[in-house]
């Protein structure tokens, strides 16, 4: 995807910041949407699709995380969240709840274009029609490499962002351990254990979209002392 072409959403009820960030993303080439709290995001999320969502934590009425769970019932968009709350425990729940990455408030706004374009240069591109499946079988699990796609049956396996990326990652080595520093390194995050316990909370979430039995995965193994390591059929 072309960053320079990508629909934003922009979630806080700050309307300074809201504003500031808004006129920002816009002289960077986007095409950017606000809401001012997370009733104001349903509606408009109801009748247009985005590319990724930046989104305020701490809003009054229903949160952001809250928020970040519903969007992730029926949708893969990007979410991107914006937190004051600088405890580990507090970003991993919005990881868990589905979030693509997050980002520490105050934050320079460069900062946040960087993120946005990285969050957005991991999403999948679409191959043409003509394009010769490579699949993967994991169980009752097809994985279209091309794609970057996941099937059960006739049914899409709704994949965010990261997880779109950490399936690129491993089906390009299957049966192979790749380490948690390389995964941070090939999601393109900042080094550091945080971003490594970052890694296992989305290896939590695909596991669970991937296997039967997320407490004993067939699949996506973990590797003692190397990582983790994609096993397809």
């Amino acid at each position: 995807m072309s960053e320079l072409d990508a629909h934003l959403l922009i979630v806080d009820d700050d309307e300074r910041i809201r504003t500031l960030l808004q006129k920002f993303l816009i002289r960077n080439g986007f095409l950017v949407s606000a809401a001012r709290d997370a009733a104001h995001a349903r509606r408009i999320l109801a009748g247009l699709d985005f590319d990724l969502i930046v989104l305020d934590v701490m809003m009054p009425g229903e949160d952001g995380v809250s928020l970040t769970r519903g969007i992730r019932e029926t949708s893969g968009t990007p979410i991107l969240l914006l937190t004051a709350r600088a405890e580990t425990e507090d970003r991993i729940k919005g990881l868990e709840a589905g979030a693509d990455d997050y980002l520490a408030k105050p934050f320079e706004p460069k900062e946040l274009l960087l993120r946005i374009n990285a969050i957005l240069r991991r999403m999948p591109e679409p191959a043409s029609d003509d394009a010769a499946p490579k699949l993967l079988t994991l169980g009752d699990i097809r994985y279209d490499i091309e794609r970057g796609e996941m099937w059960r049956g006739e049914d899409l396996i709704r994949l965010t962002a990261t997880e779109s990326q950490l399936m690129r990652i491993f089906s390009a080595r299957p049966g192979e351990p790749v380490s948690r520093a390389n995964l941070v390194e090939d999601l393109g995050r900042d080094k550091g254990q945080a971003q490594e316990r970052a890694v296992d909370v989305q290896i939590t979430r695909l596991r669970r979209k991937l296997e039967a039995d997320p407490k004993q995965p067939r699949y996506l193994q973990t590797v003692r002392g190397a990582g983790y390591m994609l096993a397809p059929d």
